[in-house]
């Protein structure tokens, strides 16, 4: 069993910034790819959306296009922890974020249906 808990939610102002962690117990992260979504409140369904998603060894990184070139997934394999670093913060960016957990050593994992593991979520609110 792999627990995860986010932190790093919060408030911020149109263009701001914000680092988000997922820090992980019960098994070591090395072997999974680890998974960044969101839930939008005005989301018309319980699909979250897909944000991102980094590689087991972190030397892969996949993204959404709508977050393309201002959020930057990282992980520190031996702190067990992932980070969602968020720039240029728009107010259709505010939902809860959650990040989640595959044990994989292969392709990016884009569906939410195909995580295990899941974090209880953090609320991200963007002001314009």
């Amino acid at each position: 069993q792999v627990q995860l808990v986010e932190s790093g939610g919060g408030l911020v102002q149109a263009g701001g910034s914000l680092r988000l962690s997922c820090a992980a117990s019960g098994r070591t992260l090395s072997s999974y790819v680890m998974g960044w979504f969101r839930q939008a409140p005005q989301a018309p369904g319980p699909e979250r959306e897909f944000v991102g998603a980094i590689s087991w060894s972190g030397s892969n990184t996949y993204y959404a296009d709508s977050v393309k070139g201002r959020f930057t997934i990282s992980r520190d394999n031996a702190k067990n922890t992932v980070y969602l670093q968020m720039n240029s913060l728009k107010p259709e960016d505010t939902a809860v974020y959650y990040c989640a957990a595959i044990r994989s050593y292969g392709p990016m994992v884009t569906g939410a249906q195909d995580y295990d593991y899941w974090g209880q979520g953090t609320q991200v609110t963007v002001s314009s």
